[in-house]
């Protein structure tokens, strides 16, 4: 049985970005692998995100530094009971993360040239910047960010018997064009391009081990055919309901149960003994997750 003595740890606001591309006719996603030394997900691959920070907050400070007019910020990332003000924050924090961690800047500015951005590309590699750098950065060198490269794609809640919990809007982006991903080399490693499906196939051989909601949602995308395809989801998607998953610990390596998963409400162990002989292939639903040596791999019920 799950331990009910401890309250779960409070969530964090926080915000992740999915990039994607097309190569050969096929989607890309651009995925980060985590230092080995964080706290959360420490060593496996995700995209790139982070905590929502106070100074990624507030209408007054960002009202003339984003590329949509305030009244269209629901309409863009916000909405299903996301409250305007919350969705800028999430929103600037997604843009803000990007940079930090991949190097890639969702901006623009009136004059601005290709050294621009690449100066403020090398900023962020930075040693010990303060919190307030984006900001200030932005602010100063008058730069628009882009909030209307943000799509919606999903919300999740980090289980409660996880160390770490966050409360995360999983943003979809197309990858600019005229720049490249480059890892911070500090919260990230190492960053490569690969599609959904590859991507789940190295997961298994732990070439690539992947996250958690990094393997439901590149599950999920392997649906689609192409980027024309993708973009059409895209603008019609909402955040719906957040997936809020259920950590179930075993001696033979701890579970997720997702919540469409017939026994995520029970609060009762789950029998892992077989496990290895239940682990799907890439594409193929799942509702549970197993971690095997390191590994979260799918395995069916």
């Amino acid at each position: 049985m799950t331990d009910k003595t401890h309250a779960p740890p409070p969530l964090r606001d926080a915000s992740t970005v999915i990039l994607v591309r097309e190569k050969n006719k096929a989607i890309e996603v651009y995925l980060l692998r985590r230092s080995t030394k964080s706290g959360f997900m420490g060593g496996l691959y995700v995209f790139p995100g982070g905590v929502v920070d106070a100074e990624d907050k507030g209408f007054d400070s960002w009202a003339s530094h984003i590329d949509i007019p305030l009244d269209q910020i629901e309409n863009q990332v916000g909405g299903d009971g996301f409250p305007t003000e919350d969705a800028l924050g999430f929103s600037i924090a997604a843009i803000r993360e990007t940079l930090e961690e991949a190097g890639v800047f969702l901006a623009s500015g009136k004059d601005k040239t290709q050294k621009d951005l690449e100066d403020i590309c090398s900023v962020r590699l930075s040693e010990n910047l303060p919190k307030s750098w984006f900001k200030t950065k932005i602010t100063t060198e008058n730069w628009i960010l882009s909030l209307s490269s943000l799509g919606r794609w999903s919300h999740w809640i980090t289980p409660g018997l996880m160390k770490k919990r966050f409360d995360t809007r999983f943003f979809i982006v197309l990858m600019p064009e005229n720049q490249i991903c480059v890892p911070d080399n500090m919260e990230t490693k190492h960053g490569i391009w690969l599609t959904p499906q590859k991507a789940l196939e190295q997961n298994l051989k732990a070439l690539t081990p992947l996250s958690p909601p990094a393997v439901v949602t590149l599950t999920q995308m392997m649906r689609f055919k192409g980027l024309d395809d993708l973009k059409q989801e895209i603008q019609m998607r909402s955040w719906a309901d957040p997936i809020a998953p259920r950590l179930v610990p075993s001696s033979n390596g701890p579970v997720i149960l997702e919540p469409w998963d017939p026994m995520c409400d029970d609060d009762c162990d789950i029998d892992t003994s077989n496990f290895s002989n239940r682990v799907l292939s890439p594409g193929a639903e799942f509702s549970r997750i197993w971690c095997d040596k390191g590994v979260w791999k799918p395995v069916g019920i």
